[in-house]
């Protein structure tokens, strides 16, 4: 349905009406748009399209495909495109520090795009790790009619007869160290592992932030889990065009959407489904474009009340596409509504609650990727808050699929993620120790790294549950094992974690959400007269920029104080 808008009261009347506005009517003109063209609303299509990585590159196409239905509705389409850091491609090595940042930049330059052009309404197109929240907290800022489009999942690989994923590439360079297997069987795996466009197929990161989109409501309804290569791709895409449109029409905008009871089933999602504790930064980052207090402790809460349903790598069995075929987060959704689990009254894009939207689906009893809420995985999510004299500002792991949920061992301690790959490649690392990786926290990295290449190593090495892991920097949602990050106050900030010395006892009871210390306040307080802020080796540019304004992991990271702060909303300019 074609609506008629009123542009005196649309942003991008300041750039189209008036007489005032020929000079800028002119650049219209040159790019081949009519006069009734520039008489319709204005919606920008954000891309985060590119060629570094296969998330990215069918975002483009995507945007494209999202131009038709825009004008079909009676809209006038602008892609631009932003920036994306590949975690992926990023990882284990001194680029992932770039990774984080990157949220803030693409957060950033979608509101600087929109605010320099007046546009009146966004479809935002994303494919990996960062790209996904940083797209919906831009969506969430500038707060006009929005909706969030993923790129979709890769196809699973298949190697020797069985799925596998980039983790397994990952996790073959610790076996290929342990002197487990040949290095052709590296070279075997690399090339089958990933077999064409999308993002990661498992529950990292890009997926568990796709799975937030449809459960927060800025995403259509079973739109993101279908993978990139799938026809339906395209209409999702015109779909999401057209619906925008709608959106602009009844004036629903991403804050009446995103309330905190749309936070909290956000939360309840990532764990039901395994998630990357990733979403425990970034739904506070998101909160924060909407002024909600929502930071790891009221993530972490949600969390100890949801059952675990989805079995999905890395802790299952099962990908993406699995979960596509089995119906989607709409399917998970509608059994874990029945447990009264589920806010069901928030709004979503399709202009219906998602109680509504629930309505419209029925349970599929013959799927086996989705466990009925009732008989779930387990009875309690797959991601877990802790807290303790550690972590006083708290810390967060990912317990899916492990059979071990406390763990108490000396620690090994190393300043920087490289020392402590060396030592688990050199195979220095013994079975019962505590790993202590620390300065790689938000300001201290600076950029909160992912350890995904040191947690994969200790896999391949058959440690995965013999060690724990700890740091104040963060994991790759591929990450399995006892890994705890987020550790907050950060070593950078004199946390506790950066007092922690060689042989210190460390506990930690994933049941009882903690995470403790043994040793002795009076100790403690000797170590901490000695201690000294260390200057990181980025003293200019983005991420000297990043490290100077960044708050702690608690509160998602952020680098500016959201709407609190706001004297007025980009939509009512």
């Amino acid at each position: 349905m074609t609506h008629t808008f009123d542009k005196s009261k649309l942003p991008s009347r300041h750039v189209s009406v008036g007489v005032e506005s020929a000079p800028h009517r002119s650049y219209y003109y040159a790019m081949g748009w009519t006069e009734e063209d520039i008489a319709k609303p204005f919606v920008a299509l954000a891309s985060a399209g590119n060629d570094s990585a296969p998330c990215n590159t069918m975002l483009d196409a995507q945007a494209d495909w999202a131009r038709e239905g825009v004008m079909a509705a009676g809209g006038t389409p602008f892609r631009f495109n932003t920036i994306t850091v590949t975690d992926g491609i990023a990882m284990g090595h001194q680029g992932m520090k770039s990774s984080l940042a990157s949220r803030e930049v693409i957060a950033d330059s979608v509101e600087l795009s929109v605010r320099g052009h007046c546009y009146d309404a966004l479809v935002a197109f994303a494919g990996c790790d960062k790209s996904l929240p940083g797209m919906m907290m831009s969506m969430l800022r500038l707060n006009v009619p929005s909706i969030f489009v993923y790129g979709g999942s890769i196809l699973p690989g298949t190697y020797e007869g069985h799925d596998v994923t980039v983790v397994d590439v990952f996790e073959v360079v610790g076996k290929y160290a342990a002197g487990a297997c040949p290095l052709k069987e590296v070279h075997a795996l690399e090339k089958v592992a990933c077999p064409g466009h999308g993002a990661c197929g498992g529950q990292f990161t890009a997926n568990t932030m796709a799975c937030v989109g449809e459960a927060i409501g800025l995403s259509l309804p079973n739109s993101n889990m279908a993978p990139a290569p799938y026809k339906s791709r395209q209409e999702v895409a015109v779909a999401a065009g057209k619906q925008v449109m709608e959106l602009l029409a009844k004036n629903i905008r991403p804050r009446d959407i995103c309330t905190r009871e749309a936070f909290e089933n956000a939360a309840r999602i990532v764990a039901a489904t395994g998630g990357s504790t990733n979403g425990a930064l970034h739904l506070p980052a998101m909160a924060n474009e909407c002024g909600i207090d929502f930071d790891l402790f009221d993530v972490a809460e949600i969390f100890k009340t949801t059952p675990y349903m989805a079995d999905l790598k890395p802790g299952g069995r099962y990908v993406a596409k699995d979960m596509h075929d089995a119906g989607g987060i709409y399917m998970l959704m509608k059994s874990l509504a029945e447990t009264g689990l589920l806010h069901l009254d928030c709004m979503t894009v399709t202009g219906k609650t998602l109680g509504e939207n629930i309505d419209e689906v029925t349970w599929n009893p013959d799927q086996k990727v989705i466990y009925d809420a009732k008989t779930p995985l387990s009875p309690t999510g797959g991601v877990v808050g802790l807290k303790g004299s550690l972590a006083p500002e708290g810390a967060i792991v990912k317990v899916a699929g492990m059979k071990r949920l406390q763990f108490e061992g000396p620690a090994v301690v190393f300043d920087c993620e490289e020392d402590a790959f060396e030592a688990v490649e050199h195979r220095k690392i013994e079975d019962g120790q505590v790993v202590v990786i620390r300065y790689e926290g938000p300001k201290g990295g600076p950029g909160m790294r992912e350890m995904l290449s040191t947690t994969a190593a200790l896999y391949g090495l058959g440690m995965g549950e013999k060690v724990a892991l700890i740091t104040d920097g963060r994991f790759s949602g591929a990450t399995r094992g006892f890994c705890i990050g987020h550790v907050g106050p950060e070593a950078a900030e004199g946390g506790p974690i950066a007092l922690v010395e060689n042989g210190d006892i460390i506990a930690i009871d994933a049941e009882a959400g903690t995470i403790d210390l043994k040793v002795d306040e009076a100790v403690l307080a000797e170590r901490r007269k000695n201690w000294q802020p260390r200057q990181n080796d980025y003293q200019a540019g983005a991420l000297w920029r990043f490290a100077q304004n960044v708050g702690p992991a608690r509160k998602g990271a952020v680098t500016h104080p959201g709407a609190k702060a706001e004297t007025h909303v980009f939509a009512d300019i």
